[in-house]
């Protein structure tokens, strides 16, 4: 496994941790509005709190947060699945949960 896709891999597991200890009240609430899925290339995350998503797309593509997270809001309403940036790992995508 290259060093991109180890460092790719280890900021998903942070981000999968944050996520898992803070979205099951926020997904309580609100039926599951507000996660999207993050993919990178062949590597995906589910259900994503929209906040983590933007920061790890915004990592990845070298690209400011806020704009991301317009972004994630617009997938998680929509439905449809939007492209952030393309990496060297492959295109890093939003898409409703």
């Amino acid at each position: 496994m290259s060093y991109a896709k180890k460092t790719i891999v280890t900021l998903f597991a942070g981000a999968a941790v944050m996520a898992g200890t803070a979205a099951p009240a926020h997904a309580a609430n609100q039926n599951q509005d507000g996660l999207v899925n993050v993919t990178i290339g062949d590597i995906t995350i589910q259900d994503v709190n929209i906040g983590v998503a933007a920061q790890i797309a915004a990592q990845v593509c070298g690209v400011k947060v806020g704009p991301v997270a317009v972004l994630g809001v617009a997938v998680d309403r929509s439905g449809a699945m939007r492209t952030v940036c393309q990496s060297d790992q492959g295109d890093v995508v939003l898409t409703q949960n």
